[in-house]
């Protein structure tokens, strides 16, 4: 008598993945997703393989992921897929403090995001 499996969160032709602790703010990971978004998988991975931005690392990795899920996990083909959603939030905040000066000290947020990308089987036209 165990528990009844969770419907799928996304649709037969798409795979997901998330990255849940991705260290640095989701207002930089939000710029990055922002790249990607409505492109060709292939195409999603050379911008951020060749992107200046620092976070585009995790998000390649979150984009490879969800690539690899949707080959392995759900037959789809790898060279019909596109970028069908790419959003970010926010998840804990490390707190730490630092001393200033006159006996003083500040606090330090060190903050750390979510990212979830969603691949989806484009049908040629």
């Amino acid at each position: 008598m165990g528990k009844e499996a969770s419907p799928r969160k996304v649709a037969d032709n798409e795979a997901l993945a998330v990255g849940t602790q991705i260290r640095g703010s989701a207002q930089k990971l939000n710029l990055v997703a922002g790249l990607i978004r409505g492109k060709k998988a292939e195409d999603a991975l050379n911008i951020l393989t060749f992107s200046k931005k620092a976070m585009a690392i995790d998000v390649r990795k979150v984009l490879a992921s969800a690539i690899a899920n949707a080959e392995n996990n759900h037959n789809l083909d790898v060279d019909s897929l596109v970028v069908a959603e790419a959003s970010v939030g926010k998840s804990l905040s490390m707190k730490r403090f630092t001393p200033r000066a006159r006996g003083r000290s500040s606090r330090i947020v060190k903050p750390f995001s979510r990212v979830r990308i969603v691949v989806r089987e484009q049908q040629e036209a």
